[in-house]
């Protein structure tokens, strides 16, 4: 699709072409109720990102001069609270850095919005997968994809959060077979609870009965997302969502997974499915490390051993024994996590809500790879940084930077790619990153008398991590 049909299709939408600095908007990715994807060329790093901006269409329109106007005065309160948990939001996920996690670059407030500028991703959503390669969609596939998402859910966990947002249109697959959480949606869930649509604003099949009501003694954990994983694996084997969570509380007509048994698939896979789509929130896993236990799957997360079987295969998690379940308090769910946080802060940054779909990589070539440092802080609402510079790759790799690589560097460790020394360091997680071009890259760690050596040989933009 070209550009223009892109952005006659888009409400609302900023024309190809339009200047954020450094940032240039070069095609519509997709857009929906609450925000406008784009597609955007880094002038200044010379590469391709995603700018995510806060767009209520049943709240504002777009002017003449860009900035957003509001459709009437009654609806500034629901703007406003919407926004504030959109900055909230873009600040939660630049703490985290998990490469099965939306990865932020930065946020920040023009054209009376707020706009999140976030790494681009290959691929498509897992509801446009399923819909478009269904074949591809067997037990097998969803053992090998669910190690990551159980990581990327158990990181947002553990520092006390939740996504409550999970579906298929929030998991993007990569080129490379990799999937990635994104968007928590928490904008458009307040601007639903001060605008009298909460069941609109939820998922119908996904979202759990506990997420229906206002009453703040209605208590939300790591169960809610757990459910919502829950539809997700059960719309991929049965092909559609559970009966809708308020129905199923009047006259329950869901029908066991187990006892269907359909074909092709292994019994605890079907009674854990079961589990986690249980209404009664005790009656569900109440960890995703339990949750994990009744598949029979490990927990993939940024400290697990990931390795390449092939080059240019996708990452396998090797088994291990699921951590204990975390001892956190999650009776602090009776507010929901993240929406009642943003309504008191003012309009100081910018936000997030993603979505993603395969889209072209950038016109401009880059004439150096750049290497940097994950970030492991939030960043500031109110300063733009650019991640430094701390080597240039050899002139053998000029060429487009396609890939984000996470290698994992033990102490006092020294890297080498393709021969030629790197002075790379990691961050405090034990991870380095660069960007890469394609091509077939060496990696070889030195360090305590051992050498580590793992060959990748990159033809597809994605995300990797190398750990020999």
């Amino acid at each position: 699709m070209m550009d223009n049909d892109n952005n006659r299709t888009v409400p609302n939408a900023l024309p190809v072409g339009y200047r954020f600095n450094e940032f240039e908007i070069k095609e519509v990715i997709g857009g929906g109720g609450f925000g406008i994807v784009y597609r955007a060329w880094d002038h200044q790093l010379e590469r391709t990102i995603a700018i995510k901006e806060f767009m209520p269409t049943s709240l504002a329109v777009r002017g003449d001069d860009m900035t957003l106007v509001l459709r009437s005065e009654r609806f500034g309160k629901a703007f406003s609270a919407g926004l504030n948990s959109f900055i909230q939001e873009a600040r939660l996920l630049a703490r985290f850095n998990h490469p099965n996690l939306l990865h932020v670059l930065r946020f920040w407030v023009q054209n009376d919005t707020a706009y999140m500028g976030t790494l681009f991703y290959s691929g498509t959503t897992l509801s446009r997968l399923r819909e478009q390669k269904p074949e591809m969609v067997n037990e097998a596939w969803i053992r090998r994809m669910l190690p990551m998402l159980f990581g990327a859910i158990k990181t947002i966990h553990d520092e006390g959060y939740l996504h409550r947002d999970i579906s298929l249109d929030n998991i993007q697959i990569q080129d490379n077979g990799l999937p990635v959480l994104l968007d928590f949606g928490s904008a458009r869930r307040t601007i639903g609870n001060l605008s009298d649509e909460t069941e609109t604003m939820l998922r119908p099949g996904f979202a759990p009965i506990e997420q229906y009501t206002d009453d703040t003694e209605s208590e939300q954990g790591p169960w809610t997302d757990i459910y919502a994983l829950g539809a997700v694996i059960h719309t991929l084997i049965a092909g559609s969502p559970p009966p809708v969570s308020v129905v199923r509380s009047i006259q329950d007509t869901y029908k066991p997974l187990a006892e269907l048994q359909p074909a092709g698939y292994s019994l605890p896979l079907l009674q854990a499915v079961d589990r986690a789509l249980m209404l009664r929130m005790d009656d569900r896993p109440q960890s995703i490390d339990e949750f994990a236990a009744l598949i029979e799957m490990p927990v993939a997360g940024i400290d697990d051993v990931l390795s390449a079987k092939k080059p240019g295969t996708m990452l396998v998690p090797v088994e291990e024994t699921p951590e204990p379940t975390s001892a956190l308090d999650w009776r602090r769910y009776k507010v929901p996590a993240i929406g009642a946080a943003g309504v008191i802060v003012g309009i100081i940054a910018g936000a997030l809500l993603f979505s993603g779909s395969n889209n072209e990589m950038p016109e401009t070539a880059s004439t150096d790879t750049t290497v940097t440092a994950p970030p492991t802080e939030t960043t500031p609402a109110d300063e733009i940084q650019t991640p430094s510079v701390v080597e240039s790759a050899s002139p053998a790799a000029e060429a487009e930077p396609i890939v984000l690589v996470y290698i994992r560097m033990l102490e006092g460790e020294t890297l080498q790619i393709n021969g030629e020394s790197k002075a790379l360091r990691p961050a405090t997680n034990g991870y380095a990153s660069l960007t890469l071009p394609a091509g077939e890259f060496t990696f070889e760690l030195q360090g305590s008398g051992k050498t580590r050596m793992q060959t990748l040989n990159i033809a597809k933009p994605g995300t990797w991590l190398v750990n020999p």
